[in-house]
């Protein structure tokens, strides 16, 4: 499997096609969207229980048999389905555990959360951190017959969610974690699958003048997990949004567009809304630090986007792992 070498080449392009779906329906939300003009019945309430991956896990559910649930199946509630950690088993059996029917089924549901680049990003990174897709691990939280169902997956730098909007109001159906441990310390990570993405973020950097410079670069990150939502009123490290030229906002609404091009298009449209509801892109702040700067080059390798609705942390240094969260703070 290959991405073509689309790390280094353009890994924010975008059809327009997919664009006006994902991202140009949002254009009346403020600050997010002065791309397009066009809008394509942007809602923004997520996915359904009739949505491809939704679909799949309750297939997957109805085909476990009675010992499979007791050790995959947990109440919609219980703790482990709020849990995030960069590597950990949610469960003890891995994919490759499952029968054949089955582990179709968790790759329909892994395709059906992703972007079709997405789904290749992913799966290299899974082939590389733990020897493949079937090395993960899986839960299912609550019934699909009931307002409260979720899927989850996790492993080595790994966590995803298919949830049918069980979870209003937070996108991808709570925190996620994703990364690749490949190029590590080395500086550029060659190889990596996300390190595009320091490349993009660090674009914004180089926009800014020596001012808006002193404001956005920190020098201590705080520790990666520390994604909890602070809502109005939270102190947030960096250079706030507002603070930008228009020509620098559009470079940093291209940055959130990358961010969220490996997931599909309903979360997509759910996220955008989010950051609408916590103020727009002028509620955010961006924040680089001088911590983990690998090859001493002043691109900066650790980043942060936050705001009352959302917390976007790369840590890119040894290697990837970010975590994220996005959600209406109730």
């Amino acid at each position: 499997m290959s991405l073509d070498n689309r790390n280094d080449a353009r890994p924010d392009s975008v059809s327009r096609r997919q664009f006006v779906r994902t991202v140009g329906g949002a254009a009346a939300l403020s600050g997010l969207a002065p791309l397009v003009n066009a809008h394509a019945g942007f809602v923004g309430d997520g996915p359904s229980r009739s949505s491809a991956a939704e679909t799949a896990a309750a297939r997957l559910f109805e085909s476990l048999k009675p010992e499979q649930r007791e050790v995959l199946c947990f109440p919609y509630d219980h703790p482990l389905r709020t849990k995030i950690n960069a590597n950990w088993a949610i469960t003890e059996p891995t994919i490759g555990q499952l029968d054949t029917e089955q582990q179709m089924l968790v790759e329909d549901i892994v395709r059906g959360v992703t972007s079709p680049e997405g789904y290749d990003r992913f799966r290299i990174q899974m082939d590389q951190d733990s020897g493949g897709f079937e090395e993960y691990h899986i839960a299912l939280f609550g019934k699909p017959d009931s307002d409260q169902f979720e899927f989850e997956m996790t492993g080595r730098h790994l966590t995803l969610r298919a949830d049918g909007n069980s979870n209003p109001g937070a996108a991808f159906g709570g925190p996620i974690v994703y990364g690749h441990g490949e190029g590590d310390a080395k500086k550029g990570l060659p190889g990596n699958v996300f390190y595009y993405q320091t490349v993009k973020a660090n674009q914004v950097f180089g926009a800014l003048d020596g001012k808006q410079r002193e404001l956005a670069l920190v020098e201590n990150a705080p520790r990666e997990t520390a994604v909890q939502l602070q809502g109005e009123g939270g102190q947030y490290p960096g250079i706030c949004l507002s603070e930008l030229s228009g020509d620098q906002k559009e470079l940093v609404h291209s940055v959130i567009r990358v961010l969220l091009d490996p997931y599909r298009s309903e979360d997509v449209e759910e996220a955008l809304a989010i950051i609408e509801a916590g103020g727009g892109l002028d509620a955010l702040h961006m924040a680089f630090y001088k911590e983990g700067d690998l090859g001493d080059d002043s691109e900066w390798d650790i980043w942060r986007l936050e705001g009352p609705t959302f917390v976007w942390h790369f840590r890119g240094a040894p290697h990837v792992h970010t975590y994220v969260n996005i959600a209406k703070k109730v």
